[in-house]
């Protein structure tokens, strides 16, 4: 069974066509998020906000799923400039409990949409 969330009112509706996520059996799939308002605006700002900004919509999309924190298994971000790693590792700490942090994928992309800084993508799991 799948199910298509397209509507997550706290975050903005896809433009792109696209979900915000997918959810397969017990799996839900993040489509890619940027740092975004509810009304679509790019919200710019340093690389630690725009991860805060990025990671609050891939959250909700997750919730509005039926998912939570806990239940991410994998994290797959995009950077303009690597040189961000030790301030996303940071997050990641604040983010997710040392017992259950995801796995994750960091490369850096040559371009972003809105100039972003940061995209983050992410696969939950319930048990």
């Amino acid at each position: 069974m799948r199910t298509f969330i397209d509507n997550s009112y706290s975050v903005p509706q896809v433009k792109a066509p696209i979900s915000q996520a997918v959810v397969v059996n017990k799996h839900c799939y993040v489509s890619g998020q940027l740092s975004t308002d509810p009304d679509g605006n790019y919200i710019s700002g340093t690389t630690e906000e725009e991860a805060k900004r990025a990671f609050e919509n891939v959250f909700q999309i997750a919730t509005a799923a039926g998912f939570s924190r806990e239940e991410f298994v994998f994290v797959d971000i995009a950077f303009i400039d690597l040189q961000d790693v030790p301030t996303i590792n940071h997050l990641y700490e604040q983010l997710f409990q040392k017992e259950r942090r995801p796995a994750r994928t960091i490369y850096q992309a040559a371009a972003l949409p809105y100039n972003g800084r940061i995209k983050i993508t992410a696969i939950a799991i319930k048990d």
